[in-house]
């Protein structure tokens, strides 16, 4: 520690209060750190800020007081060893790691036990022990003790044991071997005996760590800290954008980044502004790099990727955020059936490592991935076959899974679908459940899972009973009826299914319920909704369809169903092209913005399946089918695409004679359709959404869980508490100001 030398003449200088206040910085304090001593000051000078004050003046003698202790305090938690090197790691070597201080047990007054948390790294447990008082074990052992809980610390030691899944732990690459802070691979636990211990900082005592602790979003980085399910699939997300890179650089596509400061164009989807101090003028960010990537089909790139930053002012949902990512692919020369076999690849060789690489874990419950080397003395054996479905995923029409699943991203987990069975009831029954006139009516049978020894009965009564009063009011108060639940039971007339007639009642004991297990059980349940008769016209699901998700989900928290891990993927093919606009919603997005009464399903670039959809655009266009395609795994759309209009003059006749769009809105794809006529290629494409792909792999249902600093549900990030609130001052710079004349904050 530098020497701090005081003259004579310079203290008396000072005043009595000075003098005092100027001791407290002098009188050192006893700590232990690497086991030897360590003295450091207070810092609570609060005078002037340094100047050029010579040491002879009272005040530049205590800024030079403060300047001395400042380095100090600085060397103290920044002068530390390096990590050590992968190879480093045998038994009887000498190591440094880096971590927090975990856990620690005090065993007895002369032996203790730690744990040093390392994300992305094997368990460390330390030991420290000594035998002679005074001893440098002895002072090692004491700083140990002292050091608060959640410190980061520097730990030195000799390597007592390594736990590993390999005969031969090894290092993984020369590019590891190069680099300090890596691990042997297979190996998930080490054992050090302690030598010396350094704190980079110090965890406050105010803040209160203990089993379960629930830290609030604005204090994110604990979130982060004390969550291993969090911060587990913060350290997952880069792995697999890390593989879904590698699997197109090998099938050579390029990755070329497009800008974020776009303009404003009626693509489907409500846009942020960004003012310009040019009045009259503002940028918008991407709704998505759509037009970009399309005017690089036009430009000669054969294939292109991104992962690319998206913006969509929309309202928010546990799977939605104001920005987020997807991996954004285009082909040329390509059909839409050409990029479904692209992206039915991607997801193999992410499906392989990460089957591979990663197990599952439930923590508390929570069920979450982690590294199969890490943290276990047991690692499940790799291959691909048992949580992913391979390739060629299912394919199946818009119309289809509407019908069987009631919803245009269906859960093929769920061991039940829906059957129409109007035909079958009494008109009694009908206008007991609905005011529609020929309605259709459709039907699904839940079967919980037999619990030894207990009768399905009051199981199945009290479930269906509480769901029942739980429901979301868009479907107890749906205005074409709410749902109705009989449940089958012996002991009652018709085995409880009366409300349905004599016929009815033997048409469903005949499997009109359920065609693939006819017969009904006691315990089972039938749930009816009705639904107008007419088509879909791109609805995204029934009020059954919703209602068949909401009770699997139910049934499966409560263990009424197996709970099933596995990823189930299929493709939705086959989307109507147009879907009518409901003048009425305020809460839609805003579509092309056209005056034809619908507008396009997904965006206007899509083009029509076969030449028959071509034709109806001119007779009927709400009856044309798009060549779009999305992927759906386990109930979530991952992403969609589709085949381009690559032609400028069918492009523009979708947007001025079918969508009705004005001249202007027309005039804001001028760029695009002016590539188009260049000549542009056949081209097809997707846009997988990564954040969505992230939590679905990693076991959670809010994207939130994988991104490291979300939105909330109104679009705030309440850890830095953004948006913020703008004076006037700013506004003026991009000739805006306050409606009334001042600020709503």
């Amino acid at each position: 520690m530098a020497l701090l030398r005081v003259s004579q003449g310079s203290l008396r200088t000072l005043g009595r209060a000075e003098l005092v206040h100027l001791r407290s910085f002098l009188r050192p304090q006893r700590t232990l750190i690497n086991g030897t001593q360590n003295y450091s000051r207070p810092l609570s000078y609060s005078g002037a800020r340094p100047s050029k004050a010579t040491e002879t003046t009272s005040e530049g003698f205590k800024q030079k007081v403060i300047g001395r202790q400042l380095r100090e305090e600085w060397a103290r938690y920044n002068d530390f060893p390096k990590p050590s090197r992968a190879g480093d790691f045998k038994e009887g070597q000498l190591v440094t790691v880096h971590g927090f201080l975990a856990r620690k047990r005090i065993k007895s007054s002369k032996l203790a036990f730690a744990d040093i948390q390392i994300d992305n790294g094997p368990a460390v447990q330390i030991t420290s022990s000594f035998q002679e008082p005074e001893s440098p074990a002895h002072k090692t052992n004491q700083a140990l003790r002292g050091i608060p809980l959640y410190s980061p610390v520097s730990v030195t030691g000799t390597v007592a044991r390594l736990h590993s899944n390999n005969p031969q732990p090894t290092e993984t690459s020369p590019t590891t071997r190069s680099r300090p802070g890596n691990f042997p691979t297979g190996v998930f636990r080490i054992d050090i005996d302690l030598t010396s211990i350094q704190p980079l900082n110090l965890f406050p005592k105010d803040i209160i760590v203990s089993k379960g602790v629930q830290f609030p979003p604005s204090s994110r980085h604990l979130q982060i800290r004390f969550s291993d399910p969090l911060r587990t699939r913060l350290l997952v997300r880069p792995q697999i954008a890390f593989q879904l890179r590698k699997s197109l650089n090998d099938l050579a596509f390029t990755e070329v980044e497009t800008p974020i400061l776009f303009k404003s164009t009626p693509e489907g989807a409500r846009e942020f502004l960004v003012p310009t101090r040019r009045p009259g003028l503002a940028y918008a960010l991407p709704q998505s790099p759509q037009q970009y990537k399309q005017m690089l089909m036009a430009s000669g790139i054969r294939g292109y990727y991104q992962f690319a930053r998206c913006f969509r002012d929309e309202d928010l949902r546990a799977d939605r955020q104001p920005e987020f990512t997807q991996l954004d692919l285009e082909m040329s020369f390509a059909t839409g059936e050409d990029v479904m076999q692209t992206v039915e690849s991607l997801v193999a060789d992410l499906a392989t490592v990460l089957n591979s690489d990663f197990r599952v874990v439930d923590q508390d419950g929570e069920i979450h991935l982690a590294p199969k080397s890490l943290n276990s003395a047991h690692s499940e054996e790799s291959g691909t076959a048992s949580r992913y479905v391979m390739p060629p995923f299912p394919r199946l029409s818009y119309e289809t899974v509407m019908t069987r699943f009631g919803i245009d991203k269906p859960d093929l987990r769920i061991p039940f679908e829906l059957n129409r069975v109007d035909h079958l009831l009494p008109e009694s029954f009908i206008s007991m459940i609905t005011h529609l006139d020929k309605p259709i009516v459709e039907v699904f049978r839940f079967r919980p899972s037999p619990v030894s020894g207990e009768s399905p009965l009051p199981t199945s009564t009290a479930f269906i009973d509480d769901l029942m009063k739980t429901l979301p009011p868009a479907l107890s108060q749906n205005p074409d009826g709410a749902p109705v639940a009989l449940i089958v039971n012996s002991s009652k007339p018709l085995r409880g299914l009366s409300p349905l007639g004599f016929d009815g009642a033997s048409a469903l004991e005949s499997g009109a319920a359920d065609p693939e297990s006819p017969t009904l059980e006691d315990g089972d349940v039938l749930v009816f909704q009705a639904r107008p008769n007419k088509p879909f016209q791109g609805a995204s699901s029934t009020a059954l369809g919703t209602l068949r998700t909401l009770l699997y989900q139910a049934a499966v928290s409560k263990g009424l169903l197996p709970r099933d891990l596995t990823f189930q993927f299929l493709w939705v093919t086959n989307f109507p092209l147009f879907t009518p606009t409901n003048e009425t919603d305020t809460d839609t997005d805003p579509g092309q913005g056209g005056h034809a009464g619908f507008s396009s399903t997904h965006h206007p670039f899509t083009a029509p399946l076969t030449d028959a959809d071509v034709e109806l655009l001119a007779t009927d266009p709400l009856r044309a089918r798009a060549d779009h395609y999305d992927l759906v795994v386990n109930g979530v759309e991952l992403g969609g695409g589709s085949r381009r209009i690559h032609v400028a003059k069918m492009q523009e006749y979708v947007m001025r004679e079918i969508l009705q769009m004005t001249d202007a809105g027309v005039g804001q794809f001028a760029h695009l359709l002016e590539a188009l006529r260049a000549g542009c290629p056949p081209h097809a494409g997707f846009a997988l959404g990564f954040d969505r792909l992230v939590a679905v792999l990693t076991y959670t249902e809010s994207v939130r869980d994988v991104i490291a600093f979300p939105k909330s549900m109104k679009g705030e990030d309440l850890t830095v508490r953004s948006p913020g609130g703008v004076t006037e001052e700013q506004l003026g710079v991009y000739h805006l100001g306050f409606l009334g004349g001042k600020s709503k904050e």
